[in-house]
């Protein structure tokens, strides 16, 4: 680790040590915000609901640490001999032998500040990640829940339904990014992995979200870009396109003991130089070195349809929580194309959780996932990867989570040669979080 990513380690520690009382204030405590820990579980978008009184600036410095131990064997239809297969496609199916190790510890670094009344500001710095080993700037975004900057009580009867959010941000595309790991925060997340077609990505723009009584909505636009410049597209690339993204929903508290939520989203975009959608977390996926034969992929074993020029996606997620028994499912339909291909392709996604949350304030949990991707690629295959996740969880606090996990992933229907050809992997995940 070189020496300024050690300094900028131990700063983090220094300043989260310090006492609240510097401020003269709880400063962890800020408004419309999702708490990091336990307290944060299940919850999507922030609420119109506050109870913190604005009485100047606050500075909440938090954080979040992933560590794992992976058990996990995979294998392919190979081994394979170097060169061409027999209608002369290379062949590239040869994988790396992995035996039971460590993984690098994940690590983010949170800054949220309230600036004023119902005026916030959110940056997460990714510390250490899969895929780079010097701490980067994930994203960050401001939050505006009430006008109070312009005018006490400006616009108070509109502002007590609409948050608005802009900046270099995750987008608001479907639920099941509220239950993802992202780097080293991992504590909302019951199991190890993301979705197999993990729809995350952050880009430039802004959203507007409304709610009022359970039913919500939320429009946004962005500019389509991971990776901003103001670069002109390369001769004969297309130039990248607003694209769009949207909610309708209704999440109701029914009685004590029953909550339902129901949403659909979309993301669109028409034109692009590259599509990120499936492709955008940068900190790589959270099962390390699967089916792989190159040590710089850090995407695998997620899968990206590919669709590098234009793309429409759809998903809908549906939450019911019955006192300790939580269902969360997930339908999404993706359909898009690379530049070079004449005609559309299609992938479709489920996805459905099973928990049962009980002991004291619900510190326990077990419970299964199912996930299943289905599709035709570039290359003409109609593939088919499944997943089954199995695995249970105990907060020893609100901010200390452990969990184990034993996970089977198989593919079917890729080309004789390449790396998912026969492929499957499974064994046996521990972690462990902290997050503050």
């Amino acid at each position: 680790m070189k020496s300024y990513n050690f300094i900028l380690i131990v700063l983090f520690i220094t300043i989260s040590l310090l006492p609240a009382a510097l401020a003269g204030q709880d400063s962890r405590d800020l408004q419309y915000f999702r708490s990091p820990d336990k307290l944060g579980i299940n919850t999507f978008e922030t609420t119109k609901q506050n109870t913190i009184e604005f009485d100047g600036v606050r500075v909440r410095i938090g954080g979040a640490n992933t560590l794992q131990f992976q058990a996990l064997d995979h294998e392919n239809a190979g081994p394979y001999r170097t060169g061409t297969d027999e209608d002369g496609n290379p062949v590239m199916g040869n994988i790396f032998n992995i035996g039971p190790n460590f993984n690098l510890a994940t690590s983010n670094l949170d800054f949220d500040v309230q600036l004023h009344n119902g005026l916030r500001m959110h940056l997460r710095t990714y510390l250490s990640s899969r895929h780079h080993s010097q701490p980067y700037v994930k994203g960050g975004y401001m939050q505006v829940d009430r006008l109070d900057f312009i005018q006490e009580g400006f616009a108070s009867d509109i502002m007590d339904k609409l948050t608005i959010k802009f900046g270099h941000m995750q987008i608001n595309y479907g639920d099941a990014h509220f239950r993802r790991s992202d780097n080293g925060q991992t504590i909302f997340n019951p199991f190890v992995g993301n979705l197999i077609m993990d729809a995350f990505t952050t880009e430039v723009g802004g959203e507007v979200f409304f709610q009022n009584n359970g039913f919500l909505a939320m429009i946004g636009m962005t500019n389509g870009k991971l990776n901003q410049s103001v670069r002109l597209a390369a001769p004969g690339q297309p130039e990248t396109r607003v694209s769009l993204v949207g909610k309708l929903g209704y999440d109701s508290q029914i009685n004590d003991d029953l909550r339902v939520r129901l949403t659909g989203s979309f993301y669109h975009t028409g034109q692009s130089n590259r599509t990120y959608l499936y492709a955008g977390d940068r900190a790589g996926a959270r099962y390390y070195n699967i089916l792989t034969n190159n040590p710089s992929e850090f995407r695998t074993p997620r899968f990206d349809p590919g669709f590098t020029n234009e793309l429409t996606a759809i998903m809908i997620n549906s939450f019911v929580k019955y006192h300790g028994l939580e269902f969360f499912g997930t339908y999404e339909v993706a359909t898009g194309k690379a530049a070079a291909e004449p005609d559309t392709r299609t992938f479709t996604q489920i996805g459905a959780e099973l928990l049962y949350r009980f002991g004291n304030q619900e510190n326990l949990y077990f419970g299964g996932r199912y996930n299943l991707v289905t599709g035709d690629t570039a290359a003409g295959e109609s593939v088919d990867i499944d997943r089954i996740n199995i695995g249970g969880g105990w907060f020893l606090t609100n901010n200390v989570l452990t969990k184990v996990e034993y996970v089977t992933q198989s593919y079917s229907g890729f080309r004789t040669g390449t790396l998912f050809d026969g492929a499957k992997f499974s064994g046996l995940m521990l972690e462990a979080v902290i997050s503050v």
